[in-house]
């Protein structure tokens, strides 16, 4: 596979009460056609604000460093007619909350077919009949009819089929999907999910996937990144990732999620609070919850260590690992401590 898209020491600040403040910190990664790459992390983390830098949806007054390549060019270096090519054909976006993305005075149709009557000229009744074809694509029945309504005579899960057949209408080459099933429920998540999946493969696409599931991302994606106070944390196979975790915040999240064959007095929980990239102290941004850190966590930021195609930015990881994760069944100790 051919690497359609490059992150590059990656680092953002915002503008925010008249200084700057920084929300990603040296950022990496790439992601190749037809792959979908996960970003997992606690909310902060910086999920949201790497795609919208990929999309170049940042605010005014943003300075960012490092590079975004697409198919070999810089994004930032996009101007006028190839940046609204850029968003209107190459990239689509998947937005979390389809109904604050929608003109609630505004038909479904105009929706659907305003990109296609605005950019590829298309005339009215070919980008309707186009839109009806691409709400059936998605699963919605009576297309016609669904799109003389407006997004407030819609469910939750018919509009968020909606977004994404408005995602893939132009058939972009990478799809970037900000945790588009968190306010469904888990059947129409599954419905969702499985429609997406099956437009990505027909089209070739490919998707950086936000969520903060990790059982989802190891179901969807063939990668995932742990994000934490704006930087990387880990990168490994999603099935990889379960199994033998790089960093202890990701056996922190692997230990904290629920399990249905798995009975615990309680579940394990991270102390503390997430910490965003401008409140990081120095070294690894983990160490103040981290019950594995010593005096040289704290030294300096550490730097991403490759162990093979994999990543994690921690400097204990060759004598943690395979140590990190505890299982903890009724009756066992839940403050059970693993030696230093």
């Amino acid at each position: 596979m051919n690497t359609l898209l490059e992150v590059d020491g990656l680092t953002v600040r915002l503008p925010v009460a008249g200084e700057l403040r920084t929300v990603l910190r040296d950022v990496s990664f790439s992601l190749d056609s037809g792959s979908t790459l996960g970003l997992v992390g606690e909310s902060g983390s910086g999920k949201s604000m790497t795609v919208r830098t990929i999309a170049r949806l940042l605010p005014d007054g943003a300075d960012v460093r490092g590079g975004v390549r697409f198919d070999g060019a810089e994004v930032f270096d996009l101007r006028a007619d190839a940046l609204r090519s850029y968003r209107a054909k190459d990239v689509a976006m998947i937005f979390q909350d389809a109904r604050a993305h929608t003109n609630p005075v505004r038909t479904i149709g105009d929706f659907l077919t305003e990109t296609m009557r605005t950019n590829d000229r298309m005339p009215k009744p070919a980008a309707r009949k186009r839109a009806q074809e691409l709400l059936a694509e998605v699963g919605i029945g009576d297309p016609e009819r669904r799109l003389r309504q407006f997004p407030h005579e819609l469910s939750g899960g018919l509009l968020q089929r909606v977004m994404i057949a408005a995602a893939v209408a132009a058939r972009p080459r990478l799809v970037l999907a900000d945790e588009p099933t968190t306010a469904l429920d888990v059947t129409t998540q599954a419905e969702v999910m499985t429609i997406l999946g099956r437009m990505q493969r027909e089209y070739g696409m490919a998707m950086l996937f936000i969520t903060h599931d990790l059982e989802l991302a190891g179901a969807v994606c063939d990668e995932t990144i742990v994000l934490y106070a704006g930087q990387v944390m880990e990168r490994q196979a999603s099935v990889r990732l379960h199994q033998d975790p790089l960093h202890p915040y990701t056996a922190a999240l692997v230990q904290a999620r629920p399990e249905i064959d798995r009975r615990v007095d309680r579940l394990p929980a991270i102390t503390g609070h997430p910490t965003t990239a401008y409140e990081a102290p120095d070294g690894c941004a983990f160490a103040p919850r981290c019950r594995f850190a010593e005096e040289r966590c704290r030294a300096g930021v550490p730097p991403l260590l490759q162990i093979g195609p994999s990543g994690t930015r921690c400097v204990r990881m060759p004598g943690l690992r395979g140590q990190m994760v505890r299982q903890q069944h009724i009756g066992s100790p839940s403050n059970e401590e693993i030696p230093r």
